[in-house]
């Protein structure tokens, strides 16, 4: 069996998973109880949290723990815009984003607030220029993806902080989920940032939301005592542990793994762009971790269950989308519906080998020519 999944999760490292049995065999206690157990468990979530915080140049009070990415960007995006309703309630994004921040603007929408989608230049990164023009003075919240899940477009975040400077009311989220461990991640690129560990060989179940100490949310969860107000339950002491010993790893191992899966993506791409029929979407601003393709003709369903038959895992979008459906990052890039019904997305990882590559593209051959008979 290949698996060429990724993007949507990652096994768990061994590290990981042994940080978390030995978490959970070593600290019984509730890390908010105030007995001596209790305490030494907050001991070690406090040593976690102060990690994280230095790999993601945050302060450990700028660090919300959740149950995933999901919860996060809601958190994010719905707490920001209610917290600040009384500055307005426009708000931009754009169509590259995961349906946990799309179907939160959505129901956004149903308490009167404005969404607007900025465009993208022809090698999908946000334009600046609509950006600017875009901008209002009841402009609350900006939301885009440092890497989206689908093409594996990089945005420039960086840039778009700078100018959000001059709209000091307008707090910006980033949805780092397919970034963090893979590219360099800092609080000082946006007000609030989210990731989830499963996505770099932690664990699912569990997620983070980085938050800049000026910026408040209107919590979603409430009631009981944890290690911020911004969210409330028990803090899961071993999801946290073995979140940080997962960033550390992803962070140590980082530019060892990206040379190596660039070498992978670029085998891809020539043998894939040597096709006629084959239009490949993820442009030069793509991290190589993601290689999305068109079959125009092909519905992308039956190509991946003709590979799911040779034994080959990947996806035709992000695993949170609807089958059957249009992929909106391939549409907004392309503007061309035959080929946003028609993606297979290629997420590779370190553990990917040179010969599954082989044999996935043997494998794509021999579908392809069944499909187009």
């Amino acid at each position: 069996m290949i698996y060429l999944d990724y993007a949507a999760h990652t096994p768990a490292d061994e590290t990981v998973l042994q940080t978390f049995c030995d978490t959970t065999r070593d600290y019984t206690a509730n890390p908010s109880s105030p007995h001596p157990l209790g305490l030494t468990a907050k001991e070690r979530l406090d040593a976690a949290t102060r990690e994280i915080a230095a790999l993601v140049d945050a302060k450990e009070t700028e660090i919300i723990y959740t149950s995933g990415a999901s919860e996060s960007n809601n958190l994010a995006i719905k707490g920001a815009a209610h917290q600040y309703r009384m500055r307005g309630k426009h708000i931009l994004s754009t169509w590259l984003e995961h349906s946990s921040v799309t179907g939160a603007l959505a129901a956004l929408t149903q308490e009167g607030y404005e969404i607007e989608y900025l465009n993208l230049t022809p090698e999908g990164q946000v334009d600046l220029a609509d950006l600017r023009a875009k901008l209002r003075k009841d402009t609350v919240l900006v939301s885009v993806c440092m890497v989206d899940s689908e093409v594996g477009l990089r945005q420039p975040v960086a840039e778009i902080k700078e100018i959000l400077m001059d709209y000091p009311h307008c707090v910006f989220h980033v949805d780092a989920a397919q970034a963090a461990g893979k590219l360099p991640v800092s609080l000082k690129d946006a007000d609030l940032i989210t990731f989830a560990p499963h996505k770099f060989y932690g664990l699912i179940g569990s997620g983070v939301l980085l938050r800049r100490e000026s910026v408040l949310l209107t919590p979603l969860i409430d009631g009981g005592i944890s290690t911020t107000p911004f969210r409330s339950g028990t803090p899961a002491l071993p999801h946290i542990a073995a979140t940080a010993t997962a960033l550390s790893l992803a962070l140590r191992e980082r530019e060892t793994r990206i040379t190596y899966v660039e070498s992978l993506n670029r085998r891809l791409r020539q043998a894939l762009a040597a096709d006629p029929d084959i239009r490949i979407n993820s442009t030069t601003c793509a991290v190589p971790y993601i290689l999305n393709i068109s079959l125009p003709g092909v519905r992308a369903e039956k190509m991946q269950q003709a590979l799911a038959e040779q034994d080959i895992c990947l996806s035709t979008k992000s695993a949170c989308c609807a089958p059957g459906t249009v992929s909106r990052p391939v549409f907004a890039l392309t503007k061309d519906k035959k080929a946003a019904l028609s993606t297979l997305r290629i997420s590779l990882s370190h553990l990917t080998t040179a010969e599954e590559i082989e044999a996935f593209l043997a494998a794509f051959g021999k579908c392809k020519r069944t499909l187009y008979q």
